[in-house]
């Protein structure tokens, strides 16, 4: 890890589950952290108060990642506020309703589209301008082990997902030159709110806790071990990687 950090970043879904844990971990490692969210602003508070504690800025900011103009209030603020932003996380996710192709309303594609793509691509190309400035940037999508084996009764989220990796090829290419790095964090099932919703729908498992015995290493991935692997990603020891995928589902997929 980078202990010796002093970047600006911004966290989109930074309240709770991994974008929370993202915030709290590059905030330990240095960073002022911007924290996004739509809804739960108590949550957000509660984020910005124990980065608050470690010494380190933190500002919550209320917007809709879905809403261009909104990331773009959300971008100018939080460069007032905290300065050029040269990390970039985009983590906000929802899940999709597990149905078929045939019984997907054509609504659900676009809000998932919207939140994990398009979200992306808006806040990506929003920070750019100050990015480019910093001599290093780094944005970092948070995807899915879902874009390995595109699971049947899953097409909003499997399209989302893999139009968001698409995305991290195509401007890790692009902004190479200019010293930005942009790379795909991909974990499985993680233990989460929308993990749990997940396993409950899905298999009918009440506490994901009685997963661990058949997981990876003895339990389900935790939120911190996926922001392990974007802190490494924007640190100094990962100065040469950029258009690369890491996978956190313990060798699952």
């Amino acid at each position: 890890m980078n202990t010796s950090m002093s970047r600006v970043a911004i966290v989109s879904g930074a309240g709770r589950g991994i974008g929370r844990a993202i915030a709290l971990g590059l905030a330990a490692d240095g960073a002022d952290v911007a924290v996004n969210y739509r809804r739960d602003e108590v949550a957000a508070q509660e984020t910005v108060a124990e980065i608050l504690e470690m010494g380190r800025r933190a500002v919550a900011y209320c917007a809709d990642v879905t809403d261009y103009f909104a990331c773009e209030a959300m971008v100018n603020a939080a460069e007032d506020d905290l300065g050029p932003i040269s990390i970039l996380v985009n983590n906000a996710g929802v899940a999709s309703r597990g149905a078929s192709v045939k019984n997907t309303e054509p609504d659900e594609v676009l809000r998932l589209f919207n939140t994990h793509a398009y979200a992306a691509w808006s806040l990506s190309k929003l920070v750019l301008p100050s990015m480019r400035t910093q001599g290093r940037g780094d944005i970092v999508m948070i995807s899915s082990a879902a874009v390995m084996f595109m699971a049947p009764n899953s097409a909003p989220y499997n399209m989302a997902k893999a139009a968001l990796e698409a995305l991290a090829w195509t401007l890790a290419k692009e902004e190479r030159r200019n010293g930005i790095h942009v790379n795909v964090v991909a974990p499985g099932l993680v233990d989460t709110d929308m993990g749990r919703r997940l396993v409950k729908g899905a298999m009918g498992v009440e506490d994901i806790r009685s997963m661990d015995a058949n997981a990876s290493f003895g339990h389900v991935c935790t939120p911190e071990e996926v922001a392990d692997a974007v802190r490494w990603v924007v640190s100094e020891s990962a100065s040469y990687v950029t258009g690369q995928r890491i996978g956190v589902d313990g060798g699952a997929f």
